[in-house]
């Protein structure tokens, strides 16, 4: 098999990074964490895993996570997060590549999403394809800031997953949602000209319900499917509201960092 470049980027990791870097070193020659400042034990604990760490203030997601890669003494790169692991039968799909004479640029695993220990498998998280495995000198990571992806069409989808433990608990999918990602959606959207009206909350949240919860079959999921669903809506909700009051309220503007948005 062909050397792989595992890639980790890391902020405050310090519960996850090991069961990560471990996962990446059943197929990976080589480890790469890219840290963001951790006061944690982050950083000591990926170097004593056998990482190279590289300090790098935030750039935003598309743009650190092309760190690592550019650093890396191996081709082919695979990247995870923090809080995702390879599962067997990804680490057997990943041996089995021939990788020195492929014409994909790309190979995208399927990415099994929880909370807590439990598999969500509607509301659009699964079979949720990431690109994860790719050739860098061919391709990269997207430039946008938020939700980066891996840009290339010539991928092939592997019939394994990665397991990503998305969130500790509900408490934690209700506190992000309503905290920090919708703070950071609503920034962004401001910073960009974009603007919202009395109706704008009320529509995408409804909308982002509605989605999750019918049109993604989050009634199939029970009381974790509800909770997503009104988990997004929420998130819908907040983000167009604190747009809106970036608007109508110069107080609460001039209080706010636009300069820390990531």
């Amino acid at each position: 098999m062909a050397p792989i470049t595992g890639v980790v980027i890391t902020l405050d990791e310090a519960d996850n990074i090991e069961a990560c870097l471990a996962s990446l070193a059943r197929v990976c020659d080589e480890l790469i964490v890219v840290d963001s400042g951790s006061r944690d034990a982050t950083r000591e604990l990926a170097e004593r895993a056998g990482a190279r760490v590289i300090a790098q203030p935030y750039l935003g997601d598309g743009p650190q996570k092309n760190v690592g890669p550019a650093q890396a003494n191996h081709r082919w790169v695979l990247s995870l997060d923090a809080d995702e692991r390879l599962t067997d039968e990804a680490v057997q799909a990943i041996r089995g590549l021939d990788l020195a004479t492929t014409t994909r640029a790309g190979f995208a695993l399927r990415r099994r999403n929880f909370i807590g220990s439990r598999w969500v498998k509607t509301c659009g998280w699964y079979p949720d394809y990431c690109i994860r495995l790719y050739d860098r000198e061919r391709t990269g990571f997207s430039d946008s800031r938020q939700h980066a992806s891996v840009t290339t069409r010539e991928v092939t989808r592997l019939e394994a997953d990665i397991d990503h433990y998305s969130f500790a608990n509900l408490s934690e999918l209700f506190t992000k949602a309503s905290g920090r990602f919708s703070t950071r959606a609503a920034k962004i959207m401001y910073l960009k000209g974009k603007r919202a009206n009395a109706l704008s909350p009320f529509v995408h949240g409804a909308n982002a319900f509605v989605r999750k919860y019918v049109f993604q079959r989050g009634f199939l999921s029970g009381i974790d499917g509800v909770s997503v669903a009104l988990s997004a809506a929420v998130n819908a909700y907040l983000k167009y509201a604190k747009l809106l009051e970036y608007q109508r309220d110069r107080k609460v503007r001039d209080a706010e960092d636009f300069d820390r948005v990531w």
